[in-house]
């Protein structure tokens, strides 16, 4: 599977259609929402919501951001996974 980095995404395509994403824009220069997380059904039960959270943790935390997580499926792994939550606010 080939995760995608843009600035303020890590998607995965699929016949030209995203299957499963992760987005966080920018609230203010220090700043990143993490505020949707997708997985299509078809996807679900395999761990990528998860993968799309550690690659947006590790995409965050080397461009120098702050995150707040608003999309309940973020503030959920942030919770469960103490090792990840120095990025946030």
């Amino acid at each position: 599977m080939d995760f995608i980095t843009e600035r303020n995404m890590i998607y995965v395509c699929s016949d030209e259609k995203i299957v499963a994403e992760v987005t966080f824009p920018n609230i203010d220069d220090t700043t990143v929402d993490i505020n949707h997380t997708f997985v299509d059904p078809s996807l679900r039960g395999q761990g990528i919501a998860q993968k799309l959270l550690i690659l947006a943790y590790e995409t965050i935390k080397q461009q120098g951001y702050k995150a707040v997580a608003t999309c309940p499926y973020a503030v959920k792994f942030f919770n469960e996974n103490k090792v990840y939550q120095d990025i946030l606010k």
